[in-house]
């Protein structure tokens, strides 16, 4: 019974240190500031520091990777979220996408900072610059609808 749990111990060990080899891309691909949402729309500093602390991180192409994300197989769940998230809403691209998927973003933005589906849970217990007050969701609600109204978006 030992022989078969030293071997069980032994041979996860050498899978878990051979995954290591087989890195994820964590290259961001360069960003335009003329398509990029908060130069682009020439957002306040407040909006603009929100965003990046709570939203940039998956929804744009200037990831920050934690230390974390450095270990498999835990970088494979960080590198499919942020994918994840550049494919609902990515604001490094925002002056690509065209008025109906704006808007549409915009919308599902605010329902999700409404319910505080937005920024995930997970991932705010390891970015603490993350967790947005009160004050902050409706900041960012009424900015987006706002834009909405005015259609300047």
């Amino acid at each position: 019974m030992m022989k078969t749990v030293k071997k069980i111990v032994f041979w996860t060990l050498v899978a878990f240190a051979l995954i290591q080899f087989f890195p994820i891309d964590r290259v961001n691909k360069p960003v335009d500031s003329k398509v990029n949402f908060v130069q682009m729309k020439q957002a306040p500093e407040k909006i603009s520091t929100i965003l990046r602390n709570a939203c940039y991180d998956c929804h744009s192409d200037e990831t920050i990777y934690p230390k974390y994300a450095y270990i498999a197989p835990i970088s494979w769940s960080v590198k499919s979220h942020v994918n994840e998230g550049r494919q609902h809403l990515n604001f490094s691209v925002w002056g690509t996408y065209n008025k109906e998927l704006k808007e549409n973003m915009l919308d599902r933005s605010m329902e999700a900072l409404k319910h505080k589906t937005m920024p995930l849970p997970g991932y705010v217990v390891y970015h603490k610059e993350a967790k947005l007050s009160e004050a902050e969701r409706t900041l960012l609600i009424q900015y987006f609808d706002e834009m909405l109204k005015s259609k300047t978006y």
